[in-house]
Order: structure tokens, then sequence, then C-alpha cells
């Protein structure tokens, strides 16, 4: 999972993006871009990555991201469900500093460490979201408008804990990404420190102090949240035992397994399967 500078298709003429994405998967690897992004999903569940954040998704969710921070969406590939969403991205520099918008200044100023809109909040302006693509020139302009304006309004959460304003140099993201993409191939099994600080040319104690730096926790905290969210999807997607999930999510200890997941979720697997199922 290479991080990458988006070159978002804007025309000379357009300042706004809005589409919707259909396909088997979201495909776009772990990546940042000048423009702001507003994600409605509407189908497939997965994880979600978010500046230093790592957590489940699931449809219904609308993500609001500032320019420049890093983000993907990796989906659970499951027969006949597709990842749909609908993607709206705008260049800074749209909508003029003016007193009456100082909420919606407020919210994209918020939106650097990535936002998560209560869906109950927006359950009325969804439908204007998925207007947005249908719109284009003035249509387009006044409704992302609109829909912004609403959100300001909304409650929510944000998900990174650090904030993310200017580019990630490159070589920061290089290296970020491979272990993105170690951790998403290796999870099932023992992970060794050595391994990852070999992928990306480190001593381990440098790697250790990076990644810490990065995610503003240490590594195998990080690996165990990655973890607990794919046994979670699996506690509820399949009808698995639960000391399957956890050995197939590279757990060799049910004890240890049960604390980790304890202290993700606040609740026993077994308590989360019935909760959610």
């Amino acid at each position: 999972m290479k991080p990458i500078l988006e070159l978002i298709p804007l025309e000379q003429r357009a300042s706004i993006l809005a589409f919707r994405h259909d396909e088997k998967n979201f495909g776009v690897p772990w990546h940042f871009h000048p423009q702001h992004e507003l994600t409605f999903i509407e189908e497939s569940t997965g994880t979600k990555f978010i500046g230093d954040y790592v957590g489940a998704y699931q449809p219904g969710e609308l993500v609001l991201l500032r320019s420049n921070l890093p983000h993907c969406w990796k989906n659970y590939e499951q027969p006949e469900v597709h990842a749909r969403s609908t993607v709206i991205q705008w260049n800074r520099g749209v909508f003029a500093k003016v007193p009456e918008l100082d909420g919606v200044f407020k919210l994209i100023k918020t939106a650097s460490r990535g936002i998560l809109f209560s869906q109950k909040d927006t359950k009325l302006i969804l439908p204007m979201v998925q207007q947005l693509p249908k719109d284009s020139g003035p249509d387009l302009y006044i409704g992302l408008l609109m829909v912004l304006r609403k959100l300001a309004e909304c409650s929510y959460q944000t998900l990174s804990e650090a904030s993310f304003i200017e580019d990630l140099p490159s070589e920061i993201g290089n290296r970020m990404a491979k272990v993105h993409d170690f951790v998403e191939a290796h999870f099932h099994r023992k992970v060794y420190l050595k391994e990852l600080a070999t992928l990306v040319n480190m001593s381990e104690q440098s790697f250790s102090r990076f990644f810490s730096k990065m995610m503003g926790r240490p590594f195998f905290t990080f690996l165990n949240e990655y973890r607990i969210n794919m046994a979670t999807r699996m506690l509820l997607d399949t009808h698995l035992p639960i000391a399957q999930i956890a050995y197939r999510c590279g757990y060799d200890s049910l004890p240890f397994f049960h604390k980790q997941f304890n202290k993700f979720k606040l609740e026993s697997p077994s308590k989360y399967r019935r909760k959610y199922r």
C-alpha cells in the first residue's frame, strides 16, 4: 500500500469533483491530496485508515477529511457486495472566508484529524450528498456549500489523534505505506519488530521511535488494534468459534486474545457477537 500524492482530475474551469465509486474493492492505496474530501460509504464493510487511526467502517458512514490527511478504505471482499461510495473532493479556497461561514471553516479545520459524523444527525443530509454527483457548475457549488453548512450543525467524533496539515515527506510516507502493507498481509501470524525495521531500512530502536512518533503509539499496539478489528468482522460475518477467530487473527493464546479484545472493545468477544450480530 504505497502512499501517493493523488492528482485529482479537476478541470481548469472546475474546482469541485463529485462522483460515485462502484467496484469490487476501493483499490486506492494509502494516499493524500491537496483537496478536501467528503466520503459517504453506501455499501461494504472493512477497515479505514485515517491519519494515525485504524478502525472498522460500515455502510452509512459519512467522513470529512481536510487536505493532506493520509487515508484509505480497505473493504472485505464478499460475494455480491461492492465497494460503493459517494465522494466529493474540492480545492482549498473555493469558499470565501466570510463571517457567515465561520462554522464551515471551523469544521474543515477540525477535519485535519478526520471527522466521522453521527448517522442519526446526517440522515436527512445524505440525499443531498448523493445528489451532488448529478449536479454540475453553480448547482454543484451551491449544493456542496449547503451540505457543509448543515454538517457544521451535526454532532461528530474525530478519528486521528494527530492532525495532518502539511504534505507528508515522501520518505516518511513510503515507510508508513510499507508498514500498512505488511500488517495487512501478515497480521494472521507472529510478527517480529526486526522484520519491520528491515523492511524500512532502519534499526529496531529507530523504527520503534519513528512509528511511535508518527502514529502516537507503539507498533504492537497498532498491530493489536488491527487484529481486533479483523476479529470483530469475523465475529459478525462468520460462525467460526472464537478460538479459531483468535488463531486466524494472529493470537496463539486465547486468554491474551480475550484480554486484548476487552481492552479495545470493552467487552468479551462472545458478548460482542451476541450484541451486534
